[in-house]
């Protein structure tokens, strides 16, 4: 495609309203026009681009992520923690049953 060849008409600015489901009243058709063509002209101008041989990635820094050892840093606390709630069993809260 082209970019000197993208160009929406006023009656597909209309059936793209119609199937978006948007109202677009005739004095805003000329910038809708403008924005849409700008729009399709940079699909274009991407489209236009060799990108043979690229390899597709998930994403665009390739992260590479940082991995600590996995040890633990913290003491047991779960009894402290648990000590104040009204009622606990296996280290689990037991609350009222909500729904039947």
């Amino acid at each position: 495609m082209d970019a000197a060849s993208v160009s929406l008409s006023d009656h597909d600015i209309r059936s793209l309203a119609r199937l978006a489901r948007l109202r677009v009243e005739d004095g805003e058709l000329q910038q809708v026009r403008e924005k849409l063509n700008a729009v399709m002209e940079l699909i274009a101008r991407l489209q236009a681009v060799d990108t043979h041989g690229v390899e597709p990635m998930a994403h665009p820094h390739d992260p590479v992520l940082r991995l600590r050892d996995d040890v633990v840093c913290e003491d047991d606390a779960r009894d402290d923690l648990q000590a104040p709630a009204p009622l606990t069993r296996d280290g689990l809260y037991l609350v009222p049953r909500v729904l039947d």
